[in-house]
């Protein structure tokens, strides 16, 4: 099932996709929170469709469509979780994930524009595959870490180098500006995906392909990071973990290149759909 969310910024409404169509699930009277995953939240909406799909309006295809969760309480990123994006950032392969947090308000849905922040010079972007926890996890083993998943969405991981890299060396504060989290279009859940590890992964700039991998090339798996973060932290319903990027990223270009206002930035995942994001320089005209 893709689960998905729709209408003006902060006005979402809950949808689904079935085959080609977009419906509105607004009389399911649950929004896709917290909450919704943590009370078996996909499974009743699975029986309600059965006998409400066929009565269900359908939404425009040009209407707005917001992150397919509703404000989850974190977003664990990984970073350097592919071996050729670690040569590109001139760092060495971790031998344990990397793990660093990115701010909820910086989620926007999967087609709004990519803000460049005040003083920016160096807006990057980054395709991912981010998993989205599906129940209560605390000290979770590797074997067992795959039931805690409720399914996968794309995210691009948009960030800001200097910021990261300059600012005192705290990867969040390049991470977390208004718009550089881009989720969805939708939530998949992971009965859809066949093998999570084995997932084409994209991303173009003004129609050239920058980065163009798989999640095969993982070096930390989707059980391993469930489980090694569950020894940190609690992960609750509906967060996110951002799986980390391959390589492609500007900062690893010769000579580096980072968003500029009116770049357009296209990217998908196998399974998980595409998004398209503009970028604008509003906060330094």
């Amino acid at each position: 099932m893709k689960l998905l969310r729709f209408g003006e910024t902060g006005r979402e409404k809950p949808g689904v996709k079935i085959k080609d169509k977009w419906l509105d699930c607004s009389g399911f009277g649950e929004d896709w929170t917290e909450e919704f995953l943590e009370n078996d939240g996909i499974q009743r909406l699975e029986k309600w469709l059965e006998d409400e799909a066929d009565n269900l309006a359908k939404i425009d295809p040009n209407t707005r469509l917001g992150s397919p969760i509703k404000r989850p309480s974190k977003i664990i990123c990984v970073g350097l979780n592919y071996s050729l994006h670690a040569k590109e950032s001139g760092m060495p392969v971790p031998d344990s994930p990397i793990l660093f947090m990115k701010a909820t308000s910086s989620i926007c849905g999967p087609n709004d524009p990519i803000l460049i922040p005040r003083n920016s010079t160096k807006t990057d972007w980054e395709v991912e595959l981010a998993v989205v926890i599906g129940k209560k996890a605390t000290y979770v083993n590797k074997e067992e870490a795959m039931d805690y998943v409720a399914g996968y969405c794309l995210h691009n991981d948009v960030s800001e180098r200097d910021f990261q890299l300059h600012h005192g060396g705290q990867w969040v504060k390049g991470k977390s500006a208004d718009h550089f989290a881009p989720l969805g279009p939708y939530l998949v859940t992971k009965d859809e995906i066949e093998n999570p590890h084995n997932l084409r992964l994209w991303l173009k700039v003004n129609g050239q392909m920058m980065q163009d991998s798989s999640t095969s090339d993982l070096i930390f798996d989707i059980p391993t990071l469930v489980s090694y973060i569950s020894q940190y932290m609690t992960l609750l319903p509906g967060d996110v973990i951002s799986t980390g990027t391959p390589s492609g990223v500007g900062l690893g270009l010769k000579p580096p290149r980072y968003l500029q206002h009116g770049d357009v930035v296209e990217l998908g995942i196998d399974g998980l759909g595409e998004g398209r994001q503009v970028a604008h320089d509003v906060f330094n005209q």
